[in-house]
C-alpha cells in the first residue's frame, strides 16, 4: 500500500498540488454486503464507486443477497485473493467476527458503512441510528395525538436496525397511551412483498376502525409494502411513517397517501467519509475517529410544502 502522503483527504491533497493517484492509486479495495437489493444499500455502494474512482482505485462489488454463510465466506475470500482493503455495507462485523479478525491479522482494513464499530475494524461510518428512530418515533408520536395502536416492522439482525427500535420501545414505556397490537421481522431480499403480506395478516388479524391506528416501519420499503397492503383493503385513518429518505416513499408522503413521513439519512455522506477516511488509512495514517456519523433530516408533508384535503 502507498504509505507516501500523510493522512489527507482527497480535496486537501488536490490543494497541495498532490495527485490522488500519490496517496492510494491502484489499490484494489472489495465492497461486500448481504443487502444490495436495498435502495439506501445500493445509494450507499454507488457513491463509494464514485469516491473511488476519484482515487484511482479497483472496486469489486460482491452481493450475497442475503446470504450471510456466503456472506462470510466473500469477506474470507476477499482477504485470500489480495485485497488492500475491504469495505461492509449495512452488516455488523461482529455477525462474521472470525473473517474480520483474519482481515485484521492480515493486515488488511475493514471499513464499515451503515454498520457497527468493532474491535477488529477500522471504522464505522453510519447515521447514529437510536437519533434515527427517536426522531421518526416522535413525530410518529405526535401524529397520533399520544394515543392509538401501532404495529412494528423490523429487522433486528441489521445493526442500526436495532438500535432504532430500542428507541421504539424506549417511546413505548414513556408513552403509555401508544399500544403496540402486532409486529413482523421483515424478510429481505423481498422486503417490501414480504411487509405488504404481514400487513394483509395484520389488518386481517385487528379489524375494525381504530385496531390499527399506525405503522412503525424501521426502513421505508416496510413502509412501502405496508402502504401498498392498506390501499387494497381500503382501509382508512392508519398512517405510516419509516426511516431513510427512500425517493418511493417520499413520492407516497406528497401523494397524501397514509405515509405521513421518513427520516432521511444521508448515504451518500456516509458513503463519502468512508472513502476519504479509507484514503487516509491506505497512506499509512489513522481514520479521524472509529466511528463518525452522517447528518439526518426529518421528511414530512409540512416540510414538502404539501397540503393534503
Amino acid at each position: 500500500m502507498h504509505k507516501t502522503i500523510a493522512v489527507l483527504g482527497l480535496a486537501a491533497a488536490l490543494a497541495l498540488g498532490v495527485s490522488s493517484v500519490a496517496l492510494a492509486a491502484g489499490e484494489k479495495v472489495s465492497v461486500i454486503t448481504p443487502y444490495l437489493a436495498a435502495t439506501a444499500t445500493g445509494e450507499m455502494i454507488e457513491a463509494f464507486k464514485a469516491k473511488a474512482a476519484e482515487y484511482q482505485w479497483t472496486v469489486d462489488v460482491v452481493d450475497t443477497a442475503g446470504d450471510m454463510g456466503a456472506f462470510a465466506s466473500r469477506v474470507e475470500d476477499a482477504t485470500t485473493s489480495g485485497a488492500n482493503a475491504i469495505v461492509l455495507v449495512s452488516v455488523d462485523p461482529a455477525q462474521i467476527q472470525d473473517q474480520v479478525d483474519k482481515a485484521k491479522a492480515a493486515s488488511i482494513p475493514v471499513v464499515t458503512i451503515d454498520g457497527a464499530k468493532n474491535a477488529a475494524t477500522a471504522l464505522n461510518v453510519t447515521s447514529d441510528n437510536y437519533v434515527l428512530g427517536e426522531t421518526m418515533t416522535k413525530f410518529l408520536f405526535e401524529q397520533l395525538g399520544g394515543k392509538g395502536n401501532i404495529v412494528r416492522f423490523f429487522h433486528s439482525a441489521h445493526p442500526g436496525v436495532h438500535q432504532r427500535e430500542i428507541a421504539l420501545d424506549d417511546a413505548l414505556k414513556a408513552n403509555a397511551e401508544i399500544k403496540q397490537v402486532g409486529e413482523h421481522y421483515v424478510q429481505v431480499p423481498g422486503q417490501i412483498d414480504d411487509s405488504r403480506s404481514a400487513m394483509d395478516a395484520l389488518l386481517l388479524a385487528n379489524p375494525g376502525d381504530g385496531a390499527i391506528n399506525a405503522v412503525w416501519a424501521a426502513w421505508d420499503e416496510p413502509g412501502i409494502g405496508a402502504n401498498l397492503a392498506i390501499e387494497a383493503a381500503g382501509r382508512k385513518g392508519i398512517i405510516i411513517a419509516g426511516i431513510d429518505g427512500n425517493p418511493q416513499a417520499i413520492e407516497l408522503i406528497k401523494g397524501c397517501t397514509a405515509y405521513v413521513g421518513t427520516v432521511r439519512q444521508g448515504f451518500g455522506e456516509m458513503a463519502n467519509i468512508a472513502a476519504d477516511q479509507l484514503n487516509a488509512i491506505l497512506a499509512g495514517g489513522p481514520p479521524e475517529k472509529d466511528e463518525l456519523f452522517a447528518p439526518v433530516e426529518l421528511i414530512t408533508r409540512d416540510s414538502l410544502g404539501v397540503t393534503c384535503n
